[in-house]
């Protein structure tokens, strides 16, 4: 007697960097920042800068949080607050723990931008693609 032959199975998969988030029409006139694509996905929001945690109060729906670093503290409050629609950093990388959270929130993140803190001001209008790593004016 044979033994029984097994049949392969191929799963669709889909690749690490999906994140599912739709495509937002992009005025691509002018470049404002740089960075590394953290987490991929596109979003348009006033720009809220944060360097402490009393100051992420100041988070409304569709904004987009911009700071220093992410230290663990503010991950928390990402993970238990859906109101932000993008991120960006001055200091971070890929493989950071902000990077690994964003990617599974489905947030688009933009690291190491080195002066974004600096460069954009609260409440400006800014769109992001973090697929490509640019941050422009709106």
């Amino acid at each position: 007697m044979g033994e029984p032959q097994q049949k392969s199975l191929i799963f669709p998969l889909k690749p690490w960097f999906w994140t599912g988030v739709h495509k937002i029409k992009m005025k691509k006139e002018k470049i404002i920042l740089k960075g590394l694509p953290a987490s991929s996905g596109q979003a348009r929001g006033r720009v809220k800068i944060v360097n402490f945690l009393k100051e992420l109060g100041k988070l409304g729906k569709g904004d987009i949080m911009v700071a220093s670093f992410l230290p663990p503290d503010f991950i928390s409050f990402i993970k238990n607050n859906s109101r932000i629609a993008g991120i960006i950093t001055d200091k971070g990388g890929v493989t950071c723990h902000a990077a690994i959270v964003t990617r599974e929130l489905k947030i688009p993140y933009i690291a190491a931008t080195f002066y974004a803190t600096k460069k954009l001001k609260n409440n400006a209008e800014i769109a992001m693609d973090s697929k490509k790593g640019i941050v422009y004016e709106c």
